[in-house]
């Protein structure tokens, strides 16, 4: 009880502040917007995709962190999601849908829904077989998934004459979501959206860990051998886990589609699959509360350099990004391996005599 009651709390104080923040700026008492106030580097447009971020980074902690399952190509996911969207969307004809239905206001929710489902009965099937392997064999077997979708998106699925993913251009033209007349936009509104989505992801996380499955995952970590002696039925619920971390990535996907009115499988290569674990590690795996602050921390890190680092250091081009974060998920294991996150709540717990809630009321995974 005590644990539920301080995640009802933080989850209060998280809907508080993205109330506060989203109000700011819509508002803009005075003229000054996030932007000004953060010299350019909090945007409304990084915090909606550090909410788009947070959906997926839920259900990738639940699999790396809880059930200790590698992921290397969770961004497979991600960008099945938002070609779903896209598609069935913008080249709804070319499949023969009705315009009728295609520019109704519910269809895109009904294909984000419908793709969240199939995406994650794919990877159900897919975890059922490579979920057998472990350490770095389910490592590469990941990796290899992604590269693998990677490419379909990026020869149009295999039929060209369709042309139905664009190739290396992409989708333009992605509607904006819509509930009746009323436009999830201008970007002030779909922060709303993305961040109750968000939220509700972060109280679905909470309560696997804190249910009987959730005990379940952890001792499945531990030892897979163990679970099983004690009735745990391992490759179904490392399947089921999987296909939950890959609908939320194809959720998440579809609400990116939608934002940008654009998408292209560049998007969602490796490189992108590498920043979702280190925003993991940053946060800490082994913390549903890690993920909003891993995404953000990774998001201000990119601006910074992007807008700091390469302007003040012109030999440096952009493809250093993948090594200034491979060097600091290496960093990062090396020091905090359990996440900057995890790491200040476990101190609080150690100097207040408790778990994380009674000591600073912050959400603590112990005990579960």
């Amino acid at each position: 009880m005590r644990g539920l009651s301080s995640d009802i709390r933080a989850l209060v104080a998280a809907g508080a502040l993205v109330l506060l923040l989203g109000g700011f700026e819509m508002v803009r008492p005075g003229g000054i917007s996030l932007s000004h106030l953060s010299g350019g580097l909090v945007t409304i447009d990084l915090l909606i995709r550090a909410g788009i971020f947070t959906i997926i980074l839920v259900g990738l902690n639940l699999l790396m962190g809880y059930a200790g399952q590698v992921s290397l190509g969770q961004a497979a996911f991600y960008g099945m999601g938002a070609f779903f969207s896209a598609i069935l969307t913008v080249k709804a004809s070319v499949l023969g849908i009705p315009a009728v239905v295609a520019k109704a206001w519910w269809w895109p929710w009904l294909v984000m829904g419908g793709a969240a489902v199939l995406v994650g009965g794919f990877s159900f099937v897919v975890g059922w077989v490579i979920l057998r392997l472990r350490e770095h064999y389910l490592a590469m077997a990941t990796l290899g998934l992604g590269v693998i979708v990677y490419i379909v998106l990026r020869e149009n699925l295999g039929m060209p004459q369709l042309n139905l993913t664009g190739g290396f251009d992409g989708i333009v033209g992605i509607p904006r979501l819509r509930v009746g007349a009323l436009a999830m936009w201008p970007e002030a509104r779909y922060y709303f959206l993305v961040w109750g989505l968000a939220l509700l992801t972060i109280a679905l996380g909470l309560n696997v860990v804190r249910s009987p499955v959730g005990r379940a995952l952890r001792a499945i970590h531990g030892s897979e051998a163990a679970a099983e002696s004690v009735g745990v039925v391992v490759p179904l619920l490392k399947a089921q886990i999987f296909a939950l971390s890959a609908a939320l990535a194809s959720l998440a996907g579809s609400l990116y589609a939608h934002f940008q009115a654009a998408v292209v499988p560049d998007t969602f290569g490796f490189v992108p699959s590498l920043e979702l674990v280190v925003m993991s590690a940053i946060g800490g795996m082994a913390s549903i509360w890690g993920a909003p602050f891993g995404a953000l921390a990774v998001l201000v890190l990119q601006e910074v350099l992007r807008t700091r680092v390469l302007g003040l250091v012109p030999v440096v081009s952009g493809e250093m990004e993948p090594v200034v974060f491979g060097a600091l998920l290496v960093l990062i294991m090396m020091f905090w391996p359990s996440g900057l996150v995890s790491s200040y709540w476990g101190r609080m717990a150690a100097r207040g005599g408790g778990d994380g809630p009674a000591a600073g009321g912050a959400p603590s995974q112990q005990g579960l």
